[in-house]
């Protein structure tokens, strides 16, 4: 039987529709959760930027529960992500402020990794969501190197918001070995995760 050409438009439109909502769905496998371990060193970054900013670390969210994960927070993570790594240049911190492991936000328009995880906590944090939900994390790399990324907990597993990928990922699929990240309950505590290694940036004990 042959089609209108009504018909046709509207099966177009529907096949263009799923497409569309594949690319911003969530996706169909989680990540679980990170197992962490007791406190641990602050990296010697953080400990600066809370002394320069005392209000960013000592608050204790009130909901420690994860986020819900909804095709709406899909959204915002890889939106946030694209934003971000779009609109700040990477720069080092020696060529930047010229010192090492100066974490800031970065309003100038440059900076490390630490300073893109600033910036998406602050702007996801600015969206509603909980701190206790938006983690700094110290990982290492496949090559040794140290590295930061911001962790994102929710009810579906934790995923990853990386300066050197615009893609969001389940934290067990970007091939980093997880060092330490932020406390829950304490946006100036750290925490150890199960088999980390050694960081490689500096830590105060």
């Amino acid at each position: 039987m042959n089609s209108s050409p009504m018909a046709r438009m509207l099966r177009l439109c529907a096949v263009a529709g799923m497409a569309i909502s594949a690319h911003w769905a969530v996706p169909a496998w989680a990540a679980g959760a990170m197992t962490t371990g007791g406190l641990t060193s602050q990296p010697i970054g953080h400990y600066d930027f809370c002394k320069a900013q005392p209000s960013e670390c000592n608050i204790r969210p009130a909901n420690l529960a994860p986020a819900t994960m909804t095709s709406s927070l899909w959204r915002k993570l890889t939106g946030v992500t694209a934003r971000v790594n779009a609109a700040v240049k990477p720069m080092s911190d020696l060529d930047n402020y010229g010192k090492d492991e100066v974490w800031t936000y970065p309003d100038n328009g440059f900076g490390d990794c630490e300073d893109y995880v600033l910036e998406k906590r602050r702007d996801l944090y600015r969206m509603g969501m909980s701190l206790a939900d938006l983690l700094i994390t110290v990982v290492r790399k496949p090559d040794g190197e140290g590295h930061s990324v911001l962790t994102v907990r929710t009810d579906k597993g934790d995923y990853v918001l990386d300066n050197l990928t615009d893609k969001v990922k389940a934290w067990d699929e970007t091939g980093y070995r997880y060092l330490k990240r932020q406390a829950i309950d304490n946006t100036g505590r750290w925490v150890s995760i199960r088999d980390g290694q050694q960081v490689l940036v500096g830590s105060v004990q």
